[in-house]
C-alpha cells in the first residue's frame, strides 16, 4: 500500500505544524541536473517563516538511477510522488518539463543549464532523431490547450523572440530573469584561492579541468583516456587535473563504475568532482577547461576561462547555439601540438569567448537573484521580505563536496 508522509500538507496539517499559515512550496526533482539547478534558487525563499518547503521526486516508471538519494541528501522533507500530485501547493518550483502537467499549483519553470534553447538539433531520448529539442517547443510549454508554467524564466532576450515563433500563447507568462548560476558564479570569483586550496591544488600548480556532459560524442565518451594522457603528459610537481561529468553520467552507469573507469589516474591523483556539487568551484579555480559543447564548459568560458573544446557535437549542434558559439571561438584541441601551447593559445582568445558566450548566456547579468525572488512572492501571493528575512540561505558551507 503506498504510504503517506505525516507532513505540513494535508487537511489535517494544523495538527502537526509547528508553524501555522505557511505557503507551501514544493521542489520537483526528477534528474540530478534540475535538481542541482533548483537548488540555486530555493535559497531565495526557504528562510522565511512564512513559507514551508517540500520536495518531490516523479516515479513514474522512468526515473533516473540515484535522484532520490540525491534528494534526501540535502536534507529535505521529501513528499512521495502519489501524495504530492494529490495535493495543492502555493509554488511548484521545477527545472524540467516532465510530468508538469501531474501537478497542482502555479508552476516556476526554469531551464535546467546554460539557456532555454537547446544547443543540440534533436533529443537524446531513443528514436527521437526528428524530435525537436528546444525547450520552447509548444508541446512541452503546453497540455490539452493550457499553458503549464504560471512564470517561464527565460535566460535572454533572444529566448523571448524565439518564443514568440514557437509557442506565442505563452507569451505572457515568460519572464526574462538571467542566470542565477552564472551570476553566483561570477560573484564567488573572489573565492577562488579559497577554492583552490579546498581542491588541494598548491600556489604555482595550474588546474586543468576535463569537462564532459553526457552521450556517446561527448569528451568522455569519444575520449575516454584524455585524463589518463593529461595526468601522463603533465608534471605533477606544476599541473592538476580535474574532471567534471554530467550527473547524467554518474545516475546512467553508476558512482562504483565511474569511479572504476578513472580508477588509475584516481591513484594518480585526479580530482573527479562528484555530480552534486563542487563543479561550479572547480571552473572557477581552473586555470584551463578542456572541455565540449555542455553547459560545463559554456559556464567555464563565460566565466573567462580559457577553453579548448576536444568535442563538438558535430551536425547535431544547432547553428548559432550556446556550444556553436563556444565551437566557433575557442580552439579545438590538436593532437600535434604541446599541451602548454595549447593552453596559451586559448588564453590568448579567453577574453573575446567570455564576452561571447557570457551574452549568450543571459540578458540580465547579476539580477538573476532579485527578479526571481520577486517572480516567487508574486505567485506566493505574499510581500518580499526585506532586511535580514530577504537573506539567501545558504545550507551546504562545502562548495567542494567529497572530492575523489
Amino acid at each position: 500500500m503506498d504510504r503517506w508522509i505525516r507532513g505540513p500538507i494535508g487537511l489535517d496539517a494544523d495538527r502537526r505544524v509547528t508553524r501555522p499559515g505557511c505557503r507551501n512550496a514544493v521542489v520537483v526533482v526528477p534528474t540530478m541536473t534540475a535538481g542541482t539547478r533548483l537548488l540555486d534558487v530555493l535559497p531565495l525563499l526557504e528562510a522565511d517563516h512564512r513559507v514551508q518547503t517540500v520536495f518531490t521526486v516523479p516515479h513514474t516508471g522512468d526515473g533516473w538511477h540515484g535522484v532520490e538519494e540525491f534528494v534526501r541528501a540535502q536534507h529535505g522533507l521529501v513528499l512521495p510522488w502519489h501524495q504530492a500530485v494529490q495535493h495543492r501547493f502555493d509554488l511548484v518550483l521545477a527545472a524540467s518539463h516532465r510530468h508538469l502537467d501531474e501537478l497542482h499549483g502555479p508552476i516556476l519553470l526554469l531551464a535546467h543549464g546554460a539557456g532555454t534553447a537547446k544547443s543540440r538539433r534533436y533529443s537524446r531520448k531513443a528514436g527521437a532523431a526528428t524530435n525537436p529539442a528546444s525547450g520552447l517547443d509548444r508541446e512541452l510549454l503546453t497540455y490539452r490547450g493550457r499553458i503549464l508554467p504560471a512564470v517561464l524564466g527565460l535566460a535572454t532576450d533572444a529566448e523571448l523572440a524565439a518564443l514568440r515563433r514557437s509557442c506565442p500563447e505563452a507569451l505572457p507568462r515568460a519572464l526574462v530573469v538571467g542566470d542565477i548560476c552564472l551570476d553566483d558564479m561570477l560573484e564567488s570569483v573572489a573565492l577562488r584561492e579559497t577554492y583552490r586550496h579546498e581542491l588541494g591544488v598548491r600556489p604555482g600548480r595550474r588546474l586543468v579541468t576535463v569537462s564532459s556532459t553526457w552521450s556517446a560524442d561527448s569528451v568522455f565518451g569519444r575520449l575516454p583516456r584524455l585524463c589518463r594522457a593529461l595526468r601522463d603528459a603533465l608534471p605533477s610537481s606544476r599541473y592538476a587535473v580535474a574532471a567534471v561529468l554530467h550527473p547524467n553520467v554518474w545516475t546512467v552507469h553508476g558512482r562504483r563504475q565511474v569511479t572504476a573507469w578513472f580508477a588509475d589516474c584516481l591513484r594518480d591523483g585526479l580530482l573527479l568532482i562528484p555530480p552534486d556539487q563542487g563543479w561550479q568551484a572547480t571552473m572557477v579555480a581552473s586555470d584551463w577547461v578542456i572541455g565540449d559543447y555542455g553547459s560545463t564548459t559554456a559556464y567555464a568560458a563565460a566565466l573567462g576561462r580559457p577553453v579548448t573544446v576536444a568535442a563538438d557535437g558535430g551536425s547535431a549542434i544547432r547553428s548559432g547555439s550556446i556550444a556553436d558559439l563556444v565551437r566557433r571561438n575557442a580552439p579545438g584541441l590538436r593532437y600535434d601540438m604541446a599541451l602548454p601551447l595549447q593552453e596559451e593559445i586559448a588564453s590568448r582568445a579567453s577574453a573575446r569567448l567570455a564576452r561571447v558566450v557570457r551574452a549568450a548566456i543571459t540578458s540580465r547579468p547579476g539580477q538573476a537573484a532579485a527578479i526571481l525572488r520577486r517572480a516567487m512572492y508574486e505567485l506566493l501571493a505574499l510581500p518580499e521580505p526585506d532586511g535580514a528575512a530577504g537573506t539567501r540561505f545558504l545550507p551546504s558551507p562545502d562548495p567542494l563536496g567529497d572530492v575523489a
